[in-house]
């Protein structure tokens, strides 16, 4: 899969690599794109990839009165969490929502979407509605750039092999501000936009005194519709106004037909969504479908979580490499497995075959594993990554001859069906009530949108996780 992996501890040591390694380097932060398209044999002559999840300080989210920055590590559920970008970036908060599952959200970072360049990711649509520009540094200096020269096209961008996406900028939403995004896909989750859509529009009274309109998944790169927000300026969101807008919205983009959508439907879904978020803005009901409390899967102690390495690694594939990692509270010391991912280096070189691969490309959760204290899917992680961290399988769940509650409540529930699934709903689960001890319905819903049963069962799953906070609350009342 790849020759040299180098987990790195100082910024410096990656740009380095970089510059040294150029086109045949790629840098680790989420890697949930990059382990299936290196799966897939779609990177050719890629050797080396730069693990960058141990450096202090590049997971931060900070707001210096003008704009808001986002580091290359801080992830999609980093954003939901922040109050911050909640009540003054709500659109990107949104799109942040719909990518993927918790698992994913996870590990995956804004920046790794970003750089993907697919006009159907999320996060580049409000993103680019709120202004927003990218910091990119190598050992020749940094350059920042606008979305509007940063993307030149369907996975293109004006990044070089030797720079390193460093800091997203945008402007925040000030207070005669509102924003929505909205989302078409062909599921409620794990789903690639069909089309997607961010508005934000500033007022005065209910008079427009701006607005930005921006489209995803239906041109190469996302798009702005300058007509329909030129028309918005000095008007108010009068039903004729609405359809007005929604039909230059639909003009604007030539949309192609793939495997999602044709042409002609994609068109109309435009027009469908702009006047869906028009209405909703009007109605100050943009947070309406936004959850209290979301699920987060990362346990109740996040910011601690993160597993710090004293000094600079380089994994070869050489059958000497040597991983040293803890799983389930014992140390292994594992040779030759570094070039694989950590759903086959716990199975193969573990033996802890309680982690299933069902797809191996991050859509059925049935590798769901705990990475530093946080749900992950195992088949998006590079083995190396397991150096010096701390894992937790299935196997780890019970405490000695006693099961966890999850456990039991899926054998008193006939939760455990032809049990393929089972170990990742378990792991969803017990993370689940360490975070929310009394998970509410649209809670364990949220939990388990990266868990795919097979047999479809999902009521007794639902009532198991449901028996699993009582039998919780239960223990914790007899507990001395």
């Amino acid at each position: 899969m790849w020759k040299n992996y180098f987990s790195v501890t100082h910024l410096d040591e990656a740009l380095t690599l970089l510059a040294q390694h150029r086109e045949s380097a790629r840098i680790v932060a989420g890697a949930t794109d990059l382990l299936i398209e290196i799966e897939r044999n779609q990177r050719p002559g890629l050797e080396t990839l730069i693990d960058i999840t141990r450096l202090q300080g590049l997971d931060t989210i900070t707001f210096d009165g003008q704009s808001i920055q986002l580091g290359p590590l801080v992830t999609h559920n980093q954003v939901v969490a922040s109050d911050l970008l909640v009540q003054q970036a709500f659109p990107l908060a949104q799109a942040c929502w719909e990518v993927g599952a918790p698992q994913i959200r996870n590990r995956a970072t804004v920046a790794g979407n970003l750089i993907t360049a697919s006009p159907a990711n999320d996060t580049i649509t409000p993103l680019w509605a709120l202004d927003g520009s990218v910091t990119l540094a190598s050992t020749a200096g940094t350059r920042t750039l606008s979305f509007a020269d940063f993307y030149k096209g369907v996975r293109k961008t004006a990044m070089r092999p030797d720079e390193l996406l460093t800091v997203i900028h945008f402007r925040p939403m000030v207070e005669n501000e509102r924003g929505i995004f909205l989302k078409l896909g062909l599921r409620r989750a794990q789903a690639i936009s069909v089309v997607n859509i961010a508005v934000i529009l500033g007022f005065d009274g209910d008079q427009i005194t701006h607005a930005r309109i921006t489209l995803g998944s239906v041109a190469p790169t996302i798009i702005r519709v300058s007509d329909a927000e030129t028309y918005l300026q000095g008007r108010t969101l009068t039903d004729a106004t609405i359809v007005e807008v929604a039909k230059l919205s639909a003009a604007t983009p030539k949309p192609i037909s793939d495997v999602r959508a044709t042409a002609d439907y994609r068109t109309e879904m435009v027009k469908v969504l702009t006047a869906r978020a028009l209405r909703m803005l009007r109605d100050h009901q943009e947070r309406t479908h936004w959850p209290e409390n979301p699920t987060m899967l990362w346990g109740t102690n996040y910011t601690a979580q993160h597993s710090l390495l004293p000094a600079s690694v380089r994994h070869e594939d050489d059958a000497s490499d040597t991983i040293v990692t803890t799983v389930n509270g014992k140390k292994h010391t594992v040779t030759g497995a570094s070039n694989k991912s950590l759903l086959r280096f716990l199975r193969d070189d573990i033996r802890l075959t309680g982690t299933k691969e069902g797809c191996a490309e991050g859509e059925c959760g049935a590798c769901t594993v705990y990475l530093d204290g946080v749900a992950v899917m195992a088949c998006m992680v590079p083995a190396p990554r397991a150096h010096g961290a701390d894992i937790v399988t299935v196997e780890g769940l019970a405490e000695e001859t006693a099961l966890h509650p999850i456990q039991q409540a899926f054998i008193e529930t006939g939760g455990v069906q032809c049990g393929f699934c089972t170990p990742g709903f378990l792991m969803s689960g017990a993370k689940l009530l360490e975070e929310h001890p009394r998970p509410t319905r649209e809670q364990i819903a949220q939990s388990i949108s990266g868990n795919l049963c097979r047999c479809t069962g999902y009521y007794k799953i639902i009532d198991a996780f449901e028996l699993a906070s009582e039998i919780a609350q239960q223990k914790e009342q007899v507990s001395p």
